[in-house]
């Protein structure tokens, strides 16, 4: 693979530009190449400030006219169905944002698709690129591998309402050009309109943390009890480790108050997030071990870099194109946060 990785991106709107694009185009071994975007005054824009030299009208001539190695394509996800099989064609990696898809049976096609394709389709779950998830991960592993601090006991992720975006538009380029009416993917066939509504809010929503979840308990995991109220939904992971999503208890309005809890017999790891468009901010983690038989507890809190985990996942990204690392998520998996939403909503709603 030459020096450094040609990727295109498909589409230019809000997260495209300040999730991803920004990110992107300012790692050393990564060069923008091309964008398509259907609004053409956005796209000369954004790739004028960017740097990207040259802009399409749609996905189909820059994919006939570029030789990429990967492509980034920030999309509705209810649009997923219809775009994600088509990229996939060109037969380099993909990333995309989070939910897969706004159902199961179309999560379930773009899948099969990726099988396909010969190559793999990575989902934006950005909160496992953070540098305080990363190495979360590794000392969860260390933790489950040594028996140090007993077995997991417990996992609790709370979420509540907040500012996401923590500044994160402030250099967002918009025009004022009419937006096209684009088609979407057909709506689930097994829910009624109101209990679909609810499913694609929730996935819209909360999917990072039925993501999150797997990834802390390292298993998975399945649904036990929604709460009529909206606010808990509690499982129990394939190992028998009980968990919960706390959705929204309170709200902020100038904060980001994310957390995750990871508790073993002896101890247990905290880790706290920022906002996901926080710029140069890494999340902080805490281990406290208390080994007992005499010993001292301790409480540590490992430095990180001041890498935001947009930008860390972007990195992630390219290392997965090169063959150095596996995607962070992909397709499959990204399926199976499908079906626990599925079947929180059916808990939830009796449907």
């Amino acid at each position: 693979m030459r020096e450094k990785i040609r990727v295109g991106f498909v589409g230019v709107g809000n997260m495209g530009q300040c999730a991803h694009l920004k990110n992107f185009a300012t790692l050393p071994d990564c060069e923008v190449a091309a964008i398509a975007e259907l609004l053409p005054q956005q796209g000369q824009l954004v790739a004028r400030r960017y740097g990207v030299p040259r802009v399409y009208r749609g996905y189909e001539e820059m994919l006939a006219k570029e030789k990429l190695d990967a492509i980034v394509a920030s999309q509705p996800f209810n649009r997923h169905g219809i775009l994600v099989p088509q990229l996939l064609k060109a037969g380099v990696p993909l990333l995309t944002e989070k939910p897969l898809a706004a159902s199961v049976a179309v999560g379930e096609a773009i899948v099969e698709a990726e099988r396909a394709s010969g190559t793999w389709h990575m989902l934006g779950y950005h909160k496992r690129s953070d540098p305080a998830t990363m190495r979360a991960r590794q000392e969860i592993e260390h933790l489950q591998r040594t028996g140090e601090l007993g077995r997991m006991t417990y996992v609790r992720i709370l979420m509540p309402a907040g500012d996401w975006v923590a500044s994160g538009f402030v250099d967002l380029i918009r025009t004022d050009e009419e937006r096209p009416r684009l088609d979407v993917d057909p709506p689930a066939a097994d829910m009624s309109p109101e209990t679909a509504n609810r499913y694609t809010a929730f996935v819209n929503y909360y999917i990072h943390q039925v993501n999150l979840l797997r990834h802390l308990l390292g298993e998975a995991y399945r649904v036990t009890y929604a709460d009529p109220a909206g606010v808990l939904l509690a499982g129990t992971s394939a190992s028998g480790v009980a968990c919960t999503i706390e959705m929204s208890p309170y709200r902020t309005t100038i904060d980001w108050q994310e957390s995750a809890l990871v508790c073993f017999e002896h101890g247990y790891l905290k880790l706290d997030l920022p906002a996901p468009l926080a710029c140069n901010r890494p999340g902080r983690l805490e281990i406290m071990r208390d080994p007992g038989n005499g010993a001292e507890p301790q409480t540590s809190s490992p430095h990180l870099p001041w890498v935001h985990a947009m930008r860390q996942q972007a990195i992630n990204f390219l290392a997965a194109v090169r063959g150095e690392r596996e995607p962070m998520t992909r397709a499959s998996e990204a399926l199976a946060d499908l079906r626990i939403a599925r079947e929180y909503i059916r808990l939830l709603t009796g449907e």
